[in-house]
C-alpha cells in the first residue's frame, strides 16, 4: 500500500490553525478569557495596593503612581487613562498605614489573575491539575511579589533615566539628538518585563505543556497580535465607539474589560497553538 505524500507547509499551517481553533472553542477559551480578563481586572487594583505598601517600605510611596504609569505605559490612551487616574486616587488618597495594613489582602486578590491564568493555560494544555492548592497559590503569591518588585525597579530607572542622560549629555553633547530615543526606552524595557512574564506564565503555570524551546511560537504569535490588537483597539474607540453615551461612568471600566478580553482571547489563542504544534509533531493530527 502506497504511503499518502506528507502535507505541504501551507497544508500543515491550515491544520494547526484549524486545530487550534477548535480546541479554543472545546476548551471554552471564549468563556475563559471572560474570567482571565474580569480577574485580572479585579486583581489590578489590590497589586498595586501592594506595590504602594511596599514603596512605603522603602520609603517612596510615589514609586508606587510612577509604578502604574510605567505599567500603563504600553496601553492604548483611551483605555489606560481613566484606570489610570483612579489609580492615582486611590493611591495618593490612602495613608500608608492604611495601605500597609491592606498589603495582606492585596496581595492575596492580586494572585487570583495568576490563578486565572494558570486555569487557562491548564484547558489550553490539556492538562489536569495535580498539586495542591498551597503549592499553587504559593507560587502565585511568587509572581505578584516579583511583579511588584520588578515594577518598582522600573519605575525606579524611570525617575533616574532623565539625569542620566542630562550626565551623559553634559559630558557627550552629541547625544543630544536622541533624547525622543531614550525616552522610548521606558516602552521598550516595559515591553520587555511583559515578554519575561508571559514566557514565565506558559512555562511555571501550567502542569504541563510543550518543552518550554517549543512554546516560542504561540508565544511570538501572542506579541504581535496583542500590539495589533492595542492599535486597531485605540483606532475603534477614537472613531467608532461611543461607550460613553451607553454606560456612562462606567465606560472606563468597560472599555477595560474589553480590551482585558481580547488580550487574553489572544494568549489562549497563543496557547492552543502550542498545544496544536505538539499534536502535529506527535501523529496525532494530519
Amino acid at each position: 500500500m502506497a504511503e499518502s505524500p506528507l502535507p505541504s507547509p501551507g497544508r500543515k499551517v491550515w491544520i494547526v490553525i484549524a486545530d487550534a481553533v477548535g480546541h479554543f472553542n472545546d476548551d471554552d477559551g471564549w468563556a475563559m478569557a471572560s474570567h482571565v480578563a474580569l480577574s485580572a481586572l479585579m486583581a489590578l487594583f489590590p497589586f498595586l495596593i501592594f506595590v504602594a505598601a511596599l514603596a512605603g517600605f522603602i520609603g517612596d510611596v510615589a514609586l508606587a503612581g510612577r509604578a502604574a504609569d510605567f505599567l500603563f505605559g504600553i496601553w492604548p490612551e483611551e483605555v489606560a487613562g481613566p484606570i489610570s487616574r483612579e489609580v492615582h486616587r486611590v493611591l495618593t488618597g490612602s495613608s500608608r498605614g492604611l495601605l500597609t495594613a491592606s498589603a495582606v489582602i492585596a496581595i492575596y486578590l492580586s494572585s487570583n489573575g495568576v490563578e486565572a491564568v494558570r486555569t487557562a493555560l491548564n484547558r489550553a494544555y490539556r492538562c489536569p491539575e495535580l498539586r495542591s492548592f498551597f503549592l499553587r497559590r504559593l507560587q502565585s503569591l511568587f509572581f505578584v511579589v516579583i511583579g511588584a518588585i520588578a515594577s518598582l525597579v522600573l519605575a525606579f530607572l524611570g525617575v533616574l533615566g532623565p539625569v542620566i542622560f542630562s550626565w551623559l549629555v553634559s559630558y557627550f553633547p552629541g547625544l543630544l539628538p536622541f533624547e525622543a530615543q531614550f525616552a522610548l526606552l521606558r516602552i521598550t524595557v516595559t515591553s520587555a518585563l511583559l515578554v519575561i512574564v508571559l514566557v514565565a506564565a506558559h512555562v511555571l503555570l501550567p502542569q504541563s505543556r510543550p518543552p518550554a524551546r517549543r512554546l516560542w511560537p504561540g508565544i511570538l504569535i501572542t506579541l504581535v497580535f496583542w500590539l495589533i490588537a492595542a492599535q486597531i483597539f485605540a483606532v475603534y474607540l477614537e472613531r467608532f465607539a461611543n461607550y460613553t453615551a451607553t454606560y456612562a461612568g462606567l465606560a472606563g471600566v468597560v472599555i477595560a474589560i474589553f480590551f482585558l478580553y481580547l488580550l487574553a482571547v489572544i494568549m489562549i489563542f497563543g496557547a492552543e497553538l502550542n498545544a496544536a504544534l505538539g499534536r502535529l509533531r506527535s501523529g496525532e493530527i494530519r
